[in-house]
């Protein structure tokens, strides 16, 4: 397909644009600021990085590696405000154990061990408080970790929305990972491992702002045990990877096409999409492919492995719609087109503003 003169200046006006370091100069924060998209990103790279100063956190990973006595293992840490604190397929405790094991997931480390923060309400039902504990329970003990420290706080009623919840999560970097956005290529494939949207979604439902009844249930899960095979079949021509959260897929590719420099396309048609998701989505006028999600994957394969890792990805429980839905290219740098149902070509920029607030 060409390209015409026009769409040559648009493409390089954005790719300017986005050369340029973010700046932070909001005077206030908003709730777009935790949304994953454009503010998110002008948060973290225009404040954090430059007053923290760590190479690790610069590489803007869900999780840092270190090494610790000779032994390379991977630390994260999250924050759980999911409103509300049940929906279905999952709650809030249960989301803090596999959001926090599928970072070290997503960094190639088998996770190991977590911590975790209760902030409570004062009246909290205790009857929701236990129905919590056991679900982090039963969460941890299905991804194979433990809980070994943790601290509770109480805040004044009115103050938390029944409970937050805080993690941090160290696991072991495995040996046949190698996973970096500077190692995509042109020609790699690009992965998701099954239908988007449902979690983002799910919360929306339960929240009953909107008339709309369909039956979707949060995708919530450790996502270890699709990394696991992914390195099983793929090994060192896995690329990279990432948990599709706050922002939902576009937000990834976006992110790792900025950081390694590469392009990406998309095919539409591709994306899996359960159909209640993409109703509601239209409905509200907004696209699946930036709803969050908790527990799919982004995988970047080398083409040679490509046909190995899906049929791999596809023989995990939970996992049996993955598919193969784009590709690393070379131009525009940066960028990440979509190629549409109708055989046109679109940009698929950021997210901006927060559509769906308080998803995780």
């Amino acid at each position: 397909m060409t390209v015409t003169d026009r769409e040559e200046r648009v493409l390089g006006i954005i790719e300017t644009a986005r050369a340029k370091r973010p700046r932070f100069k909001d005077a206030h924060i908003t709730m777009a600021h935790g949304a994953g998209g454009k503010a998110t990103q002008t948060l973290v790279e225009g404040l954090f990085v430059p007053a923290f100063g760590s190479p690790a956190l610069a590489a803007l990973a869900d999780a840092g590696t270190l090494s610790i006595g000779g032994v390379d293992v991977a630390l994260t840490t999250d924050s759980f405000v999911v409103k509300p604190i049940r929906f279905p397929g999952g709650s809030i405790g249960e989301l803090a154990v596999n959001g926090t094991v599928n970072d070290l997931a997503a960094a190639g480390a088998r996770p190991l061990a977590l911590s975790l923060s209760m902030v409570l309400e004062e009246g909290l039902p205790a009857d929701v408080l236990r129905a919590e504990v056991d679900a982090i329970a039963a969460a941890a003990e299905a991804a194979g970790v433990e809980i070994v420290a943790g601290d509770t706080k109480v805040v004044e009623r009115g103050h938390a929305d029944q409970m937050y919840l805080c993690t941090a999560g160290i696991g072991a970097i495995d040996a046949r990972a190698s996973l970096s956005p500077a190692s995509l290529r042109p020609g790699d494939r690009i992965m998701v491992s099954g239908t988007i949207g449902d979690h983002g979604t799910a919360i929306m439902l339960a929240r009953g702002e909107f008339d709309l009844d369909a039956a979707v249930e949060s995708d919530t899960c450790s996502l270890w045990p699709a990394v696991d095979a992914l390195l099983d079949a793929a090994g060192p021509e896995l690329r990279c990877l990432r948990d599709a959260t706050r922002g939902g897929v576009a937000s990834v590719l976006n992110e790792l096409a900025r950081a390694s420099g590469v392009a990406m396309i998309v095919r539409e048609g591709d994306v899996p999409v359960q159909p209640a998701v993409a109703g509601a989505a239209e409905i509200l006028g907004i696209d699946p492919m930036y709803v969050a999600n908790e527990g799919k994957l982004v995988a970047f394969v080398a083409p040679e492995a490509a046909d190995a890792a899906l049929t791999a990805l596809r023989a995990v429980p939970g996992c049996e719609r993955a598919m193969e839905i784009g590709e690393v290219k070379t131009e525009p740098p940066g960028m990440v087109l979509v190629q549409t149902a109708f055989g046109g070509k679109r940009v698929m920029d950021q997210l901006v503003g927060d559509p769906l607030p308080r998803i995780c």
